[in-house]
């Protein structure tokens, strides 16, 4: 009831909070951790080079572009 007053939530939020952590908490000090494959650095790479080229030829794209709506 403090925590739920002092935080402004509401007490069965705490309590799903509290069930949650002692459900999982091992988890957190497991040895070996799970870690999730994600895109490669060069992927990440050739994508950033990708948008860069897309922003580019917008910027001139949008410069041809007659009236100042199109100019920003």
């Amino acid at each position: 009831m403090e925590l739920s007053q002092r935080f402004e939530v509401h007490q069965n939020l705490i309590v799903e909070w509290k069930k949650q952590l002692l459900e999982r908490a091992g988890e957190v000090f497991e040895k070996e951790k799970k870690t999730e494959e994600g895109p490669s650095i060069k992927e990440l790479h050739a994508k950033i080079g990708q948008l860069a080229m897309e922003n580019d030829f917008l910027a001139v794209a949008l410069g041809r572009v007659d009236g100042s709506s199109a100019k920003r």
